[in-house]
């Protein structure tokens, strides 16, 4: 007997498990409800931790990636005809700028399809679960539209040994008035003694074929497999889309980027609350009086603002702690330890030094540093979500018939954000450095091509150079227009002369002929 979609679950999910107590860890120092308990619910209240660092940073974070990944109004990838196809259309301008232009549209009705769907919503909720779990499930519903984020604690996933997802099984929890009437027809349940909202449990199969480089997938309910559910998807345009923050050779799943800081977030934890439980003892007054003393308390207390009482001030004392030099420690431990994950979830307070005079190129110096230490995650995360993402975006507009088809055999496609935006960051800063450099050499601007540092500034800024920087023909043409009035102007005074010469003469012969 075949093992039911449901025994393999929880077969896989055994492995799962370490990094699933991981990652509720990792949520319980910066915010509990992203990653809960299994047992949580609508209503469980979460503890609130001592300190805000590891909120504001998972927050600060997530905000910078989704920004740098998915910048708004602007397409994260683009496609280009292929450089073997391009030679083809040499010889014909006109049916490569068709092909050009409707790339460019398919480009723009993806974003803005992206931007309607909410999807950069569910791109944000997705970050914010790599960061604190390391792992992430998006689903692409046929009807529905939109993506769905599934946690790593409602899904199991297999790798083969390059790190290629080759099974995937959702469990979903529904109600049972909400599952289809031909689902329900299939089951063998009693209608009649279950409650509408009870919920059970979908779980989705998905298998990829090396023989055919498809994805298969079916729907178990029940453990039954429900029929008329059954679908396929070619590999690249796969709706299942399993997405992890750091490749781990031989792991099924990914470690998180809290992870790595776990051991400051917890010591941190703890001296917050000791510092924060200290302050609160040292806040409040407590008066001590001596027991043989003549001063009776019960007068103090009756005694209005300004009056009289008998009584001795050495029989009253105010009770203080004597733990101001070690609160003092703590506090600089504290503060050297937020000071680091400052640096490492990108936070203002790192990048701006506390200081009277802090130039802009500093500032914009150490962002450029914190930025590149992202690299490896953007590496990672344009071959497994953007790349992706992208594929998929176009297949399922081509099948509402909104984008016009391109034959893929001639066509590539490439990201344009993330390290790719790092990268024209670094060829912005060399060419900043050759243009100081060569102003300082005399007569070295006469032998460099303006038009290629131009052309290259504005590749390093991902601008469109069309209508921006001229071209030969038009620097050409407003050289002949110069040189043409150039020798307008030049020909006015001779013009001039020579008539005021032609008048001098009549003048002077005038004047022969009248002596």
């Amino acid at each position: 007997m075949a093992e039911t979609a449901k025994a393999l679950y929880e077969r896989l999910a055994i492995e799962r498990e370490v990094y699933i107590d991981r990652a509720e860890d990792c949520a319980k120092y910066t915010i509990p409800f992203l990653f809960p308990k299994k047992e949580a619910n609508g209503t469980t209240k979460y503890p609130t931790p001592y300190q805000a660092v590891g909120a504001r940073g998972v927050n600060n974070l997530t905000s910078k990636l989704v920004l740098a990944l998915f910048p708004p109004n602007t397409p994260f990838f683009r496609q280009d005809i292929r450089d073997d196809v391009l030679k083809y259309y040499e010889s014909k301008p006109e049916d490569k700028q068709e092909i050009e232009q409707a790339l460019v549209q398919r480009e723009q009705t993806a974003q803005k399809y992206f931007e309607s769907s909410q999807m950069r919503v569910s791109m944000e909720v997705c970050l914010k679960q790599l960061i604190i779990a390391g792992n992430a499930l998006l689903f692409f519903p046929p009807k529905e539209g939109g993506i769905k984020v599934y946690k790593l604690n409602s899904y199991v996933v297999q790798r083969d040994f390059v790190g290629h997802p080759i099974q995937m099984i959702t469990c979903d929890k529904l109600a049972i008035n909400t599952l289809p009437y031909e689902v329900l027809g299939q089951l063998d349940i009693d209608l009649s003694t279950k409650r509408g909202d009870e919920l059970v449990e979908v779980y989705t199969h998905i298998t990829y074929s090396s023989k055919d480089n498809r994805y298969y997938s079916y729907q178990e309910i029940e453990g039954k497999q429900i029929d008329g559910y059954e679908q396929s998807f070619p590999a690249d345009v796969c709706p299942w889309i399993p997405v992890r923050l750091f490749k781990m050779d031989g792991e099924h799943y990914s470690r998180s980027y809290v992870e790595e800081y776990i051991g400051d977030l917890k010591t941190l934890e703890g001296l917050s609350k000791a510092i924060a439980e200290m302050s609160a003892i040292a806040a409040s007054v407590i008066y001590l009086v001596r027991p043989n003393g003549v001063t009776q308390p019960s007068k103090i207390m009756k005694t209005k603002n300004g009056g009289f009482v008998t009584g001795n001030k050495e029989d009253v004392t105010c009770l203080s702690l004597d733990k101001t030099q070690d609160m003092q420690i703590a506090k600089m431990t504290a503060d050297a330890i937020e000071s680091r994950l400052s640096y490492a979830f990108m936070l203002n307070s790192a990048v701006q030094r506390s200081g009277e005079r802090v130039t802009a190129e500093e500032i914009r110096y150490v962002a450029n540093e914190l930025e590149d230490t992202l690299g490896g995650i953007y590496s990672i995360l344009s071959q497994e979500l953007q790349l992706p993402l992208a594929n998929t975006l176009l297949n399922i507009l081509s099948k509402k018939g909104e984008i016009a088809d391109v034959p893929k055999d001639i066509v590539s496609l490439a990201v344009t954000t993330g390290m790719e935006a790092i990268g024209r960051g670094h060829d912005q800063q060399k060419l900043t450095v050759f243009i100081q450099g060569i102003a300082q050499i005399p007569d070295a601007a006469s032998v460099v091509n303006w038009e290629g540092v131009a052309r290259a500034w504005a590749n390093s800024c991902n601008l469109d150079t069309t209508g921006l920087i001229k071209t030969a023909e038009q620097i050409q043409q407003e050289q002949q227009q110069a040189q043409m009035m150039a020798m307008a102007q030049a020909a006015v005074p001779n013009a001039t002369k020579g008539a005021m010469d032609a008048m001098n003469q009549q003048t002077q012969g005038g004047s022969e002929s009248n002596g």
